[in-house]
């Protein structure tokens, strides 16, 4: 493929679902990423169900082996306050527990196969290529690739976003490291993401195919006492239960982590490229969302490139704007799940308070689920809904 209608830096889950969506619109697609698969990644790996439900209509649900979840269980103060996912449709969807390689690894193979998607590894894109003001193409190997619209799906440390000056100061710095242990034959591997809520940081942790499980932890460098792998440990210890879980365990991977975990955007679009998943802004993994988002906002950017066409940037302020209204709630919650952290005397009595309203833990976990939004609104919002017009002004 000498030419291409889209140009997509990084092969990721936004990266790879955004080009297999494209390619079904009958567009040319070359998917560039700097790595090879399967690569391990520190995430949570937790697919919540608007995540599954993109996966189904990608095809790809079969192929890509998750073990179910049917919710999220909170374990603070010697108490379990469990949120199931809301009935949708006809029944009630479960999310998806899979490790990170495998799912990267299943949708670029998923990309490379797709007869109008070119997919290059060992790709590195080197910048942009700028020509009157706009974003013409990439820098990739020594070469200048063009096309009429560029996706920068190239991670939560973008370096195309960095180089056209769109990084913001963070305003806190969180840190997180993970592990991946396969249980003892005798234990039993529930069907729930359970958080472990301690002083200082939050335990996570996440089923997987053949009896594995992921253990992740969440904190600031100030709470980490010795070594990042001694705080682990020692954090684990503090929960009876998750420690009785994993007795007998294999550790399967070494302890891997990232600093920092958000990253803050000026745009998520400037002329001429768009600015997808981790690489368009993230505030925090708190909620599990991120593989999720990442999904749907890649379906979502197909339908408006299906309206509009790649070649014109007017349509850009609008798609970013939607995407805005579609995650606004989620990061409502995000937000307000990162303040309560700040006081951990603070979350029994949150959790007791939104458990003690019959049905109100279950519909915050569908919206960090991707489910619906606060007034229970399906959040997809296409080219051909009304989206309010003060939601077109870019932030930037």
């Amino acid at each position: 493929m000498n030419c291409a209608d889209v140009l997509i830096a990084g092969g990721g889950v936004a990266g790879s679902a955004a080009a297999i969506l494209l390619e079904r619109l009958g567009l040319r697609v070359r998917l560039l990423e700097a790595g090879r698969f399967p690569r391990e990644k520190p995430c949570g790996e937790g697919l919540m169900p608007g995540g599954v439900g993109v996966l189904e209509r990608l095809g790809l649900a079969e192929e890509v082996r998750g073990a179910p979840f049917e919710g999220v269980r909170y374990h603070c103060g010697g108490e379990v306050f469990a949120g199931s996912f809301p009935a949708h449709g006809c029944g009630r969807r479960s999310g998806m527990g899979i490790r990170r390689s495998a799912l990267d690894a299943a949708l670029f193979r998923a990309a490379a196969r797709t007869h109008g998607v070119q997919a290059e590894c060992g790709a590195r894109v080197e910048g942009a290529v700028i020509e009157a003001g706009r974003i013409a193409g990439l820098r990739a190997n020594g070469r200048e690739l063009r096309a009429p619209l560029v996706i920068a799906a190239d991670g939560v440390r973008s370096a195309l976003r960095r180089g056209l000056g769109l990084d913001l100061p963070l305003r806190r710095k969180r840190l997180g490291v993970r592990a991946h242990f396969r249980l003892a034959r005798d234990r039993k591997q529930p069907p729930w993401v359970d958080i472990f809520a301690g002083r200082g940081y939050e335990l996570y942790t996440t089923p997987l195919p053949d009896d594995e499980l992921l253990v992740a932890a969440l904190t600031e460098p100030r709470f980490v006492k010795g070594t990042a792998s001694d705080a682990f440990h020692a954090w684990v210890a503090e929960h009876g239960p998750l420690q009785e879980r994993l007795r007998g365990a294999e550790q399967l991977t070494r302890l891997q982590g990232v600093f920092p975990l958000a990253a803050r955007a000026r745009c998520g679009f400037a002329p001429g490229i768009i600015f997808l998943g981790d690489a368009a802004g993230f505030i925090d993994p708190i909620t599990g969302g991120g593989m999720t988002q990442a999904l749907m906002t890649a379906e979502l950017l197909a339908s408006w490139v299906a309206a509009e066409g790649p070649g014109s940037d007017a349509w850009l302020p609008r798609f970013d704007a939607a995407r805005r209204v579609m995650l606004r709630d989620y990061e409502r919650l995000t937000r307000a799940m990162l303040w309560i952290s700040q006081y951990p005397s603070l979350t029994p009595r949150v959790l007791q308070t939104v458990s003690a309203i019959p049905g109100l833990l279950s519909h915050l976990v569908g919206i960090a689920a991707g489910m619906h939004r606060w007034n229970g609104m399906n959040v997809r919002i296409s080219p051909f809904q009304n989206v309010p017009e003060t939601w077109f002004t870019p932030p930037c």
